[in-house]
């Protein structure tokens, strides 16, 4: 009876992980992300980065400098997933701030805020 409910826990489990592993899809809030690289204690607190600026046009739409495209939020993850920016991914690390991630997952030194819409 015991090895019974282990096996039955454990293909619960195998099973439940793949739902688990897909976060809720989501949107972000519209309006102008204006992005940056931290600045140093010489100068100002962040530098410009206005090839990199981008806006939230609709509910999964987003318009840059470089054209527009889609993009795709799976909890805390923001992906372009087409246009010029198709591949780019960012951490969302309060609703109006994002970073964008390292080839490694990670977040990385660019920062966005969103600046209204």
């Amino acid at each position: 009876m015991h090895r019974t409910l282990t096996t039955l826990a454990l293909a619960s489990a195998i099973l439940a992980a793949p739902a688990m592993a897909q976060n809720e899809i989501g949107t972000i809030e519209r309006g102008t992300y204006i992005c940056e690289l931290p600045g140093d204690v010489r100068g100002a607190a962040g530098i410009a980065q206005p090839e990199a600026n981008f806006s939230i046009i609709s509910a999964s739409r987003y318009s840059s400098p470089q054209g527009e495209g889609t993009y795709l939020r799976r909890g805390d993850e923001v992906r372009m997933t087409s246009g010029p920016r198709n591949g780019d991914a960012y951490r969302m690390m309060s609703r109006n701030f994002l970073r964008l991630l390292d080839a490694d997952g990670t977040p990385g030194k660019l920062r966005c805020i969103r600046r209204g819409r």
